[in-house]
């Protein structure tokens, strides 16, 4: 077996657990698919002059120090919600799912037998899975942490950036600035084939040529070995624009410099990624980086949450903390509005979204989401943002 990229545990020291909580969550596969329809107005109704009672299920109890930091970070962050939100009536309760899905199942029954109208939360694929189809049959809806849209639908909804999202927003640009043949350059592993196949669905939308996936075993070694065939596979297809799907732990930089070095020059084929380059910033002196584009949220509004959650509890929150600010939040909202349906899927799904702590974000019927994108350009040592995240969804960035 090929030894692993050697920066995976010094990018795990420098961003704790960030990148491993995208990556499982992402990567894990529910056992059974969500109960209901994506057609069906799933959701409580309720009483809006009442306080109404709301679940936040958080991964805490699993013994790992990493993720009761998160769980620990997820209910601050929830907490700031309630309190931007004084006027509205929430009852938030917290219960641990110990990180497992019979767990998440089993707490979330109890918080809706306690009263809980909507549960905000699990983090992982399989609990989400889990705890969706515990409350179908109480009709709950469940705003998860998950980034995987193969466990949305039905009264399961995801918050997570998706990957399907990265993806449409770069194929997109780099479309309208005259890139029209894409392939995608990841590796083989389930996060590598979500996300070609997310490249490719984009592709198809943008209308451009998606000349294939390219693919390595995830190793230096790996990679080393398959560069050169990607590089004639590259050339011989005319592709024009290449979407890197790797992150720092799995690899960023290592492709970003083995692939010019193989002939996949970044003066002929625009290098695009669907992951922050940027963490930490020196990937972006890998060669193949320079010059390159790839999506990040909206800067400003998470630099404001994170300047506000470091004020209110004395250190930076968890890059997914804002996830739980977003659900919380989005309850509250909604709840403002007076509607005896403010939880319900019709509501959920408002086409104007909301205000999250990366940007403005909105439901789909399917349980996915959508999520405002800036496009970031490396220069070898920093980026610089050449098209701003939308603020509202009446127009979206080219």
């Amino acid at each position: 077996m090929h030894q692993g990229f050697g920066t995976v545990s010094k990018i795990r020291q420098s961003i704790g657990f960030a990148a491993i909580g995208i990556l499982l969550s992402a990567c894990e596969v529910p056992i059974t698919p969500s109960i209901g329809s994506d057609t069906e107005d799933t959701g409580q109704t309720i009483n809006a002059n009442e306080t109404v009672k709301v679940a936040l299920l958080v991964p805490a109890g699993s013994g790992d120090g990493n993720l009761e930091k998160l769980a620990n970070n997820f209910v601050q962050a929830a907490r700031l919600a309630t309190q931007d939100y004084s006027d509205v009536k929430i009852d938030l309760t917290v219960y641990s799912t110990g990180g497992n899905s019979g767990q998440a199942a089993g707490v979330a029954k109890t918080a809706v037998a306690n009263g809980a109208k909507i549960i905000v939360g699990p983090l992982f694929a399989e609990s989400v899975n889990a705890t969706g189809n515990a409350v179908a049959s109480q009709n709950v809806n469940v705003l998860s942490f998950s980034n995987n849209t193969a466990i949305a639908g039905g009264n399961v909804f995801v918050m997570g950036d998706t990957f399907e999202n990265k993806a449409n927003r770069v194929v997109k640009y780099a479309a309208s600035k005259g890139y029209r043949r894409i392939a995608t350059v990841s590796a083989q592993n389930t996060v590598g084939e979500i996300s070609a196949s997310a490249v490719k669905s984009a592709a198809a939308k943008a209308n451009v040529t998606y000349t294939g996936n390219y693919s390595y075993e995830m190793s230096p070694a790996g990679l080393s070995a398959a560069a050169p065939a990607i590089a004639s596979n590259v050339k011989s297809s005319g592709t024009t624009a290449i979407v890197l799907t790797a992150d720092s732990d799995t690899g960023l930089p290592f492709v970003g410099r083995m692939l010019p070095a193989a002939g996949v020059s970044p003066a002929s084929v625009k290098y695009l990624g669907i992951t922050r380059w940027d963490i930490p910033s020196t990937n972006l002196a890998a060669p193949g980086l320079v010059g390159g584009w790839f999506t990040t949220p909206d800067i400003v509004s998470a630099q404001q949450f994170n300047a506000r959650f470091t004020q209110a509890y004395g250190g930076a929150p968890h890059p997914l903390a804002g996830l739980a600010y977003d659900g919380v939040s989005a309850v509250a909202k909604l709840l403002q509005t007076g509607s005896s349906k403010a939880l319900t899927k019709s509501a959920l799904t408002r086409r104007g979204g909301f205000r999250g702590t990366t940007g403005v974000f909105r439901f789909n019927k399917d349980g996915t989401n959508e999520r405002a994108l800036a496009i970031a350009e490396g220069n070898g040592k920093t980026f610089r943002i050449i098209s701003g995240a939308p603020t509202s969804f009446s127009g979206a960035g080219s």
